[in-house]
């Protein structure tokens, strides 16, 4: 069995660098799990826990449903939290002009359901994690350090391809680890 997902790998330009650091300064002594900006992605379908035979057909059905998809470009854009500022469980940056970004997340949830996957069934939220929540003690200055950036642009995010990973839980972090990659053109 591996902890399996789907994703769009998110290269860090400068913007979003600057953003995650100045986030991450201002919340510098609260209890967070920041994520590795090396790990940065956007989740498209968790699959969990999951044998060999399924992983491989999850990466069946993503070559079928990828492969003369297309390529396609989403802007992130501002900064949130996840449940909201009463209880934030994560710090999130937003995704603009999402329309191909929904059909292609539409398209792969279909291809596993048919395939006998059991995914949640719940309205995708397209967004890139920063920051698990694990204790806050400043409410006020999570508020002011995420509305500081919540109109603001970030970067355009070219997608050429969608990503099957291995989540190997580690106490240092997660490693995400390929499986498969699966282009769109």
């Amino acid at each position: 069995m591996k902890r399996v997902f789907i994703a769009i790998k998110v290269v860090p330009d400068g913007n979003l660098q600057r953003i995650y650091s100045d986030v991450k300064y201002l919340l510098n002594s609260e209890k967070i799990s920041w994520v590795d900006p090396s790990n940065i992605h956007l989740t498209l379908s968790f699959l969990g826990d999951i044998q060999d035979a399924m992983i491989k057909t999850a990466g069946i059905v993503l070559k079928e449903k990828c492969s003369g998809f297309g390529e396609f470009t989403f802007n992130l854009k501002g900064t949130g939290v996840f449940k909201n500022f009463r209880d934030p469980r994560v710090i999130w940056t937003g995704i603009d002009h999402a329309e191909k970004l929904m059909k292609l997340n539409e398209h792969i949830i279909n291809g596993l359901r048919g395939a006998g996957f059991i995914i949640e069934d719940r309205p995708f939220k397209p967004h890139i994690t920063l920051g698990r929540i694990k204790l806050l003690k400043d409410f006020e200055a999570l508020k002011s350090a995420v509305l500081r950036h919540q109109d603001t642009f970030i970067q355009e995010v070219h997608v050429t391809e969608v990503i099957l990973y291995e989540s190997i839980l580690k106490f240092t972090g997660p490693v995400y680890k390929p499986i498969g990659i699966y282009k769109l053109s």
